[in-house]
């Protein structure tokens, strides 16, 4: 059985002793001493070069490939304990690739041989299983599992595995074969261990579980039939081969419709075969083709492909966002995308933007976002005006939690307060870093300015707020002049209306003619005899 021989090679591996040639130990040529001296300089390099990059990463968390030459380096040299503390940062910081969470896995295999042990691991295999599609860590997730099926519910347990490894990769057209097989031949082995002794007449009890059994594996070949995979006609060939009864109808009709179902995915397969990585190209057209065939679930299974390889392009995680906002709508779905989203591009603002909004969409707790907010903040965007757009956004939510037929609340309070912060935010954090607020209309304040008009009556902080908008180099033009006559027509009086646009003529120096034009327009409407004939 493959599971079985996948855990008797992690149990050969574990026991390989240390002077092992293949393992890379002592061995009793000559010149031991030299040998011994230079390791002994080696081994102080690398000593040296993992507390240079520890310094390094105490500066800069978010070096990746500091992170990986560290990890390299302490398996190398044998350091667990700081092994594992620097696998832990940097899956903290970062989604972990394949490669590294089977590495990781691997070694913790090695030295789980206590029950907590395994219950370690697999916590580590649901976390390696988040962060991409990952057939192989699905494989050995579930084989390794098979090494507990002794312990209580141990079978119930590989079973919901297998499952949940055929719901995220069994539609994988290249690696989802492998799955299936090896989840049939989990269940072939139990099958095995339910036959009756030699020459013994089964009870029927026993032959309850018997038949049980076998329509567990035929259901696992009827399934697999049904969907477009690789090598379909093997797996058609041995049921034909394994099952004493005839393949149903039903199973045939669903199988042939696969079987054309794979002739049309095959080019695009070909396709990513044939292209160097990352493939986006081809990934792109293969999407297109899933879209238009319209299958939810393949649909999210291409765009989790194409994202395995291309993690670091912001637009395909913001069209595969986009997707599942609009179509799926699933909580748990929607939102684990999004999170994966920021994790691999942290510097793109917009993927951060759209994760607020479905979270609140999906009515997340308001804690919860406002940390993801915080998050947001450190997460080093490229340029001041992305400061500007993540503030506005949150923003925006607070002042959509407010109930503004109120005099005051909570909710209201916190708006104003970040009203302040933000302001504050980018005069001193963003201005020091960029040499620029990253908002010189003060957009920020102009909105709060309209909330406290608007929606709490409040003209007077509203003027408060336009006066230092005017104070930051704003005066001189026409345009923000009338934004301010703007809002004092819609919600203040005619004295505070004239009064802005007089200051207006004096200060503009764009557009004057404008402002006077529309001072006289004011006049017109809302001027008295002793303003006649006057200028």
């Amino acid at each position: 059985m493959a599971a079985a021989g996948a855990e008797a090679a992690a149990e050969e591996e574990k026991q390989l002793p240390e002077g092992d040639p293949e393992s890379g130990g002592d061995s009793d040529d000559e010149g031991d001493s030299d040998s011994s001296g230079d390791g002994e300089d080696e081994e102080k390099e690398n000593e040296a070069e993992i507390q240079r990059l520890e310094e390094q990463l105490s500066i800069n968390a978010f070096d990746y490939n500091c992170h990986l030459d560290l990890i390299k380096l302490l398996r190398q040299e044998g350091e667990l304990v700081k092994l594992r503390r620097a696998r832990q940062k940097m899956s903290e910081l970062f989604p972990l690739t394949e490669e590294i969470w089977l590495d990781w896995l691997k070694d913790e295999i090695k030295m789980a041989s206590e029950i907590s042990e395994r219950e370690k691991v697999y916590e580590l295999f649901e976390r390696a299983v988040k962060d991409y599609i990952c057939p192989e860590i699905w494989l050995e997730y579930a084989q390794y599992s098979i090494g507990g099926i002794g312990q209580e519910g141990g079978i119930e347990k590989v079973r919901s595995i297998f499952e949940r490894a055929l719901t995220a990769v069994g539609l994988h057209v290249t690696k989802g074969t492998a799955l299936w097989e090896a989840y049939r031949e989990f269940e072939n082995a139990i099958l095995e261990t339910a036959q009756p002794a030699p020459g013994s007449i089964p009870s029927p009890e026993q032959q309850q579980v018997l038949c049980s059994q076998l329509e567990k594996i035929h259901t696992l070949f009827r399934r697999q039939l049904g969907i477009p995979l690789l090598d379909m006609e093997a797996s058609y060939a041995e049921y034909e081969e394994w099952s004493e009864e005839p393949i149903p109808e039903t199973t045939i009709k669903n199988y042939k419709k696969a079987l054309q179902q794979l002739e049309k995915c095959k080019p695009y397969e070909e396709a990513l075969l044939g292209a160097e990585t990352p493939k986006l190209a081809e990934y792109q057209a293969y999407i297109d083709f899933e879209m238009k065939a319209g299958d939810p679930a393949r649909i999210q299974l291409i765009y989790e492909r194409a994202l395995a390889e291309n993690c670091l392009v912001p637009d395909l995680w913001a069209r595969y966002n986009q997707y599942l906002d609009r179509q799926l709508k699933v909580k748990e779905l929607v939102l684990s995308a999004h999170d994966r989203a920021v994790r691999n591009c942290p510097w793109t603002v917009g993927l951060w933007i759209r994760y607020l909004l479905a979270m609140e969409r999906h009515r997340v707790e308001h804690s919860i976002i406002s940390e993801m907010f915080e998050k947001a903040l450190n997460a080093g965007f490229i340029q001041a005006t992305d400061y500007v757009e993540i503030w506005q956004a949150y923003l925006d939510y607070l002042r959509r939690r407010v109930d503004f037929t109120q005099d005051s609340s909570k909710e209201l309070e916190e708006l104003r307060s970040a009203f302040a912060r933000a302001v504050e935010y980018l005069k001193q954090e963003v201005e020091e870093r960029f040499s620029e607020s990253g908002d010189p209309s003060c957009t920020i304040m102009q909105n709060w300015a309209r909330v406290e008009a608007r929606l709490c009556n409040n003209m007077q902080k509203a003027r408060e707020l336009w006066d230092n908008i005017m104070t930051k180099g704003n005066a001189k033009y026409a345009n923000m002049w009338l934004e301010y006559y703007n809002l004092e027509r819609a919600h203040g009086d005619t004295q505070h209306c004239r009064k802005a646009l007089h200051r207006a003529v004096q200060c503009t120096s764009d557009y004057p003619e404008h402002v006077c034009e529309v001072l006289l327009t004011l006049e017109r409407i809302e001027g008295t005899w002793a303003l006649a004939g006057v200028g």
